[in-house]
């Protein structure tokens, strides 16, 4: 497809996450420095829908890149999943003469994408703003390592806790589809057991393993949870666990929405920072319809249509790595 623009709309939709900011600072600025006009959207589809749009400047968008959440808002909009609602959305980039879309969200953000750029040719460009890293096309994405780094903060100092106590903390991470938050943030903090949706949780292996560290006097562990774990979270977890080890101390504590807030971290400042940069390059050179990721530090652009999220990738060698360390 190639379609010259002249104006472009920005939007963050979904699920918030550190560093959209940052991207959105991106995006207007280089827009400007080529001379294009640029379009804020409030609140994802649903303002684009409702006409909740304003023009941005190069001041709009000073003092934000150290700032978590985003600026434009964020809502998740079934209207635009429908045909009616994409019209109308398409109606009201007409009125403002707005000819490129550059959004900042998840999957379900980019599938709506590719259906309204079918059906009226507006050229969309995705950045993937999300904390769980479950994009395909891109080594991270725009908030992981700092929803990460929170994680490993927090259990950090659940450890302090736990072994003045001696008990055995389950922690909560978010992550419903992926578990590479509580892969990373487990490894981090050398937690003795990690639980993830792409692996099968063998719970019977994990009290066995509790029990042996019991026997050994090992009474302080910390397990790392995704929320999405087959097994059904921390404290379905925590059940299995006091029935079976009833001299634990054990405690459950679930981070939460913690991990979507705060300000993004170097890594995803830089990374937002690339990728909004691109997403311009992109609608300049023609390549449209396309998701902006970095694979080996090196910018990747796969085909919003082939956009998905990434399952079943943490192998076994991860999980031998989190057994070895914990032993």
């Amino acid at each position: 497809m190639e379609k010259k623009v002249s104006r472009i709309g920005v939007l963050t939709s979904g699920g918030d996450s550190p560093g959209m900011n940052a991207a959105i600072r991106a995006v207007v600025r280089t827009g400007i420095y080529y001379g294009l006009e640029v379009y804020g959207i409030m609140r994802g589809y649903q303002g684009l829908i409702e006409n909740d749009i304003f023009k941005m400047e190069s001041r709009s968008v000073a003092n934000i890149i150290q700032r978590g959440g985003t600026i434009l808002k964020t809502a998740r909009c079934k209207v635009f999943h429908t045909p009616e609602g994409r019209k109308q959305a398409y109606e009201v980039l007409g009125s403002h003469g707005i000819d490129g879309l550059v959004i900042i969200g998840g999957d379900g953000s980019f599938r709506g994408a590719v259906e309204f750029s079918n059906e009226y040719d507006i050229p969309c460009i995705g950045l993937a703003g999300t904390i769980d890293k479950d994009i395909f096309g891109t080594d991270f994405t725009i908030g992981f390592d700092t929803a990460v780094n929170t994680a490993i903060e927090a259990i950090d100092k659940i450890r302090d806790t736990a072994d003045a106590h001696d008990r055995l903390f389950i922690v909560e991470v978010m992550g419903r589809d992926a578990g590479y938050i509580a892969l990373y943030s487990g490894i981090g903090t050398g937690a003795e057991h990690i639980l993830v949706p792409e692996q099968k949780t063998d719970i019977k292996a994990v009290v066995a393993s509790l029990k042996e560290k019991e026997r050994r006097k090992k009474l302080v562990n910390i397990i790392v949870v995704a929320e999405g774990d087959e097994f059904g979270g921390a404290n379905k977890v925590a059940e299995v666990i006091k029935q079976e080890l009833p001299n634990a101390e054990t405690r459950v504590c679930i981070l939460g929405h913690i991990q979507r807030g705060g300000a993004p971290s170097s890594m995803d400042r830089l990374i937002a920072s690339r990728m909004g940069y691109h997403a311009v390059e992109c609608l300049l050179e023609g390549r449209h319809n396309v998701f902006v990721g970095i694979l080996n530090n090196r910018m990747n652009y796969v085909p919003l249509n082939q956009v998905h999220k990434k399952k079943g990738t943490i192998g076994q060698e991860w999980m031998k790595i989190v057994k070895i360390l914990a032993s």
